[in-house]
């Protein structure tokens, strides 16, 4: 059984302008909710850690923050859905990442800014101010998209 929390708007509006951070800027409206890196101080984007090696540095596809019908969805669940969500948006890539041409014999499966779809528990989650970010290793991409809300999310 799960349980919903409805919110009234002003409280959900003053909750959400408490947790805002550094990347929760970069979110264009939430209606559209899809993330506009070109909206993050450029002082932000530097603080970013690079991926060494093979390694892609990704953010996870958060959702949203409205149902259809106009009630907030409680912080939790958001969280929640963070951490399950198998969508994100590619920050940065390493500098050896798809280098390795027996491997990857057709090039690179991704770039700087695609959204892709990866292994449920793949990769190393750390939280870093205004949001949790993900490191994975380039194999472990396992597809591109062109709109994270397309994929339904456990």
């Amino acid at each position: 059984m799960t349980k919903t929390l409805l919110v009234p708007d002003h409280i959900a509006e003053k909750r959400q302008k408490e947790k805002e951070g550094v990347l929760s800027s970069a979110y264009v409206k939430e209606e559209e909710r899809f993330f506009d890196p070109s909206k993050l101080p450029q002082k932000s984007i530097d603080r970013l850690p690079q991926p060494t090696g093979w390694r892609i540095l990704l953010l996870p596809y958060r959702g949203q923050v409205k149902t259809e019908g106009g009630v907030h969805i409680p912080d939790q669940v958001q969280e929640r859905e963070t951490l399950a969500t198998v969508c994100g948006y590619i920050l940065r890539v390493g500098p050896d990442a798809y280098n390795d041409t027996d491997k990857f014999p057709n090039g690179a499966w991704c770039k700087e800014g695609d959204w892709v779809i990866f292994g449920r528990y793949a990769g190393s989650r750390f939280k870093i101010e205004g949001g949790e970010v993900r490191i994975l290793n380039d194999d472990e991409i396992i597809a591109t998209i062109n709109d994270p809300s397309d994929i339904l999310h456990i």
